[in-house]
């Protein structure tokens, strides 16, 4: 299944994708797509529903981002060979941990704000991985009996924040809109084998991230099972898994985000996004 949030921001309705590419409203059988609706139960009876009995909706609504009231946003670092080499470090020995702001959330398309202060803003495409059961002290074996399914993040990042100062990653990942999500969630059928899917960014038409998730130096199974013996992974927790090789400040000069930049990105078989780059807008 490809499940959607579509609507005014503030205001999304559950949805999910036809097999035609239409969004089909869900509206009288769930509330919304939060944590209570990834879980395995709850994905079992929506696959169970008859698409054709759901109304479609019309037109073509904002995307919002595909899960609702997420708890925390877990992220990991220099978690591909070619980005760690490009950023002059050693290869990671376990993954490096850090969270990212869940107010940073917005729909797949909405504009990417810089903000205040902002002069080396960055781009990430990254697999997102949605936790759909209880997930503490998780075997790596069984690891994705605790995944709900996939989408596509922008981990966008503003390095002087994150590195200049008193470099805290957190501080320069968490602002508002730095964290694009969708435009679908995909449940764990959709994407067979995680460790075998392309990701590509775009800015203003210009490639220049093109890899592949088995570049992981820690792979999916590996993340959740590792997170989980840290900290207690909730349904609707999102694990964003790390980016390839290309992003700005590690190109030779470096390249940054500036306002009218268009950034376009995706990872296959999980759609792809859009964002117009804007000043910071109260």
């Amino acid at each position: 299944m490809k499940l959607v949030r579509y609507g005014e921001a503030g205001q999304e309705k559950p949805g999910i994708f036809d097999q035609e590419g239409n969004i089909r409203d869900l509206s009288e059988h769930i509330h919304d797509i939060d944590g209570s609706v990834l879980a395995p139960d709850s994905l079992d009876k929506l696959a169970r529903l008859n698409l054709n009995d759901l109304s479609r909706v019309e037109g073509a609504p904002r995307i919002g981002p595909p899960v609702a009231n997420v708890g925390k946003l877990v992220c990991i670092g220099l978690n591909y060979r070619l980005h760690a080499e490009e950023a002059g470090l050693k290869i990671p020995e376990e993954p490096i941990l850090f969270m990212k702001a869940t107010t940073s959330i917005v729909g797949p398309n909405d504009d990417l704000m810089l903000p205040k202060g902002s002069k080396k803003t960055d781009w990430e495409v990254e697999l997102t991985v949605a936790i759909g059961r209880v997930a503490r002290y998780v075997e790596e074996s069984e690891a994705f009996d605790y995944v709900a399914g996939y989408c596509v993040a922008n981990d966008v990042s503003e390095r002087a924040f994150q590195i200049e100062g008193t470099g805290q990653w957190v501080k320069g990942k968490s602002a508002d809109t730095f964290c694009p999500l969708g435009p679908f969630l995909a449940t764990r059928d959709e994407i067979p084998d995680p460790q075998n899917l392309n990701l590509w960014l775009d800015v203003d038409g210009k490639r220049y991230q093109s890899g592949s998730t088995d570049d992981m130096i820690f792979g999916v199974a590996h993340i959740v099972s590792y997170v989980s013996r840290y900290m207690t992974l909730m349904p609707g927790d999102l694990i964003l898994t790390g980016t390839p090789s290309g992003v700005g400040f590690g190109l030779n000069p470096p390249v940054f985000l500036r306002p009218g930049n268009q950034v376009r990105l995706g990872v296959e078989g999980l759609g792809e996004q859009v964002q117009n780059v804007v000043d910071f807008q109260r």
